[in-house]
């Protein structure tokens, strides 16, 4: 049977990132893949042009009805921009989610800087989703803000893990993108299974066709989990998935470009 995969998240209507994009990876890796869509926004390469909210009742009710009807084999949550949404979305997993994996995926800011989070839902993501992640995936600067500590180099990013995982979650992926970008090698950290570190080291790409790469990343570990893989085994999986696609990115847009998430089907051809 296909592995199930909610994702609770924002819309992009430019197709790089949020829903869109986590649904393509999920199809893109076999599984079958669910929403409750967080919000409506107007977005292309360029940056995000204009939000519609979705209303908190809306969105819990998006995930009473097709939990209590198909169910999940694992959750991904991205944007969750405001504390009413945090609330509902928190009160969801309470009510129909209790025991299935989640990969929290705390979206802060777009890829042309928008921000994607209100400062006071910040405290609200840390209280009620962070510590019910199976994996939390923050990039260098999400790290930095859920941890409130500096996330400069790879020391600070293992110690940002540290700190997040004393917070509850399982594992912890803590990006490398945002470190050290002059750097040929990018690192990204794990921490799982207690006190177990793994650094995963890549050749860093050198491109602006990088729209989405968090949703794409969080959204291939779900479909990992859902799967019964191990959380390394999951990392290591969805990591090589999102190399490809940015390696094969189609070169749309005038700005920060999306992933090419069909690669794998392509590849089958």
């Amino acid at each position: 049977m296909q592995a199930r995969v909610l994702i609770i998240a924002g819309s992009d209507s430019g197709g790089g990132a949020g829903i869109q994009a986590d649904i393509k990876t999920v199809t893109a890796l076999g599984g079958f893949a669910m929403t409750a869509i967080t919000a409506l926004t107007a977005q292309n390469t360029l940056g995000v042009h204009a939000i519609e909210e979705v209303s908190p009742e809306f969105v819990y009710e998006q995930m009473r009805v097709v939990l209590q009807d198909i169910g999940a084999d694992c959750i991904k949550t991205g944007m969750l921009h405001r504390v009413e949404i945090v609330d509902a979305v928190a009160r969801g997993l309470t009510d129909f989610a209790e025991d299935i994996p989640l990969v929290v995926d705390p979206v802060m800011v777009a890829k042309g800087g928008a921000s994607l989070l209100n400062a006071d839902a910040v405290s609200a993501i840390v209280e009620k989703i962070v510590p019910r992640a199976t994996v939390l995936t923050p990039n260098a600067p999400e790290a930095a803000a859920l941890s409130g500590m500096t996330v400069d180099t790879r020391e600070d990013a293992m110690e940002a893990a540290l700190n997040l995982a004393a917070q509850g979650p399982q594992a912890v992926l803590v990006k490398g993108g945002h470190i050290d970008e002059q750097s040929d090698t990018l690192s990204d950290i794990l921490l799982h299974g207690g006190q177990t570190i793994d650094v995963f080291e890549s050749p860093r790409i050198k491109t602006v066709h990088t729209h989405g790469t968090g949703c794409t990343l969080a959204s291939a570990i779900a479909v990992g989990l859902a799967e019964g893989l191990t959380v390394k085994a999951a990392v290591v999986r969805a990591r090589d998935y999102v190399h490809d696609a940015i390696v094969t990115a189609p070169g749309f847009g005038q700005g920060h470009g999306p992933l090419n998430h069909a690669h794998p089907v392509h590849t089958k051809r």
